[in-house]
């Protein structure tokens, strides 16, 4: 099942960058080939790349993948990386189950504006951001349980 799920947002990711990447190609080639820029291919292309990176990050790429700054905790031993672990995951869970309600309430808020030339409400253009905090979540839950278990987290 698990499988299936990943599969299924890796292919939904997929689309979304080729999507974008069409949109990028006809942009180009009608601003320098034809001479004739077309405003919408601009803002599917920013809509498209705004969902494309927070679809990613939340979905795709494993936690283990993302750029940390670990030169601190590869000079630990494993009691102290144990509970760095542990609190890094308190900490950034902690902080995005916070802003969670906050931008939930925004992105609906924003469900009243579009944008200027294709009209696409900005609670379309924010989702994203939503599902983003709440896989933060999620994957904090799951190193928090694995942290006081002992066993390594997902970044390890």
């Amino acid at each position: 099942m698990l499988r299936k799920l990943r599969a299924a947002a890796d292919a939904v990711g997929a689309a979304l960058f080729a999507v974008l990447f069409v949109t990028f190609v006809v942009q180009v080639a009608a601003r320098f080939a034809f001479d004739r820029p077309l405003p919408w291919s601009d803002e599917l292309a920013v809509v498209l790349y705004v969902w494309v990176i927070l679809w990613a990050a939340a979905v795709m790429v494993p936690a283990r993948e993302h750029v940390v700054f670990d030169l601190a905790y590869n000079a630990a031993g494993p009691r102290v990386r144990r509970g760095m672990r542990l609190v890094g995951a308190v900490m950034i869970g902690a902080l995005a189950a916070y802003a969670l309600p906050g931008s939930v309430d925004y992105v609906r808020f924003m469900a009243r504006e579009g944008t200027p030339v294709l009209g696409v409400s900005f609670m379309v253009v924010f989702a994203p951001f939503v599902l983003l905090l709440a896989a933060i979540v999620v994957r904090s839950l799951i190193d928090v349980v694995a942290a006081l278990r002992g066993r390594r987290g997902e970044r390890d």
